[in-house]
């Protein structure tokens, strides 16, 4: 008996993440197994506000912006244990990462993130980004849960 469940709509992640537009990263979870893996999916559009400047000409969506969508991606996995009630994720560490190809407008970013378990409030994830199934981004981040009153904990 498996524990994946079907996906999370926009709605379901505006409810766990507190990123709003145009930071929302992450339109679509596709799968979930509660506590041990997430793939999550943002549909990459000409109309993304940094192509403007990233690069005229030649749309590459930022490499900081990939990491943040595997983020926020790993960020919902973490939410959507009991013990997050009342707090948000933050970010706290980046390891490893790696760029093998750009994402350009048109691109499904596909990121599967597994978490690699964690102590107390900290945890880890090993996270992976992929177009057409071709591997784009790999890496570790690190995330805290910092309580939602007082997000000061995090330093």
């Amino acid at each position: 008996m498996s524990n994946v469940t079907e996906g999370i709509d926009i709605l379901g992640i505006l409810n766990r993440l507190p990123h709003r537009h145009p930071f929302l990263l992450v339109d679509r979870i596709l799968e979930v197994e509660p506590g041990k893996r997430i793939i999550g999916l943002k549909n990459i559009s000409i109309g993304e506000p940094f192509f403007a400047g990233h690069f005229p000409g030649e749309p590459v969506m930022p490499g900081v912006l990939i990491v943040e969508t595997m983020a926020q991606v790993a960020a919902v996995l973490v939410m959507l244990q009991p013990e997050a009630k009342g707090h948000i994720v933050h970010l706290v560490g980046i390891n490893h990462v790696r760029f093998r190809h750009s994402v350009r407008p048109g691109d499904q970013l596909i990121t599967e993130v597994v978490s690699l378990g964690g102590h107390g409030r900290f945890g880890k994830a090993d996270v992976m980004a992929k177009v057409d199934g071709e591997t784009v981004a790999t890496g570790e981040l690190m995330y805290a849960l910092v309580d939602s009153r007082n997000p000061e904990e995090a330093k």
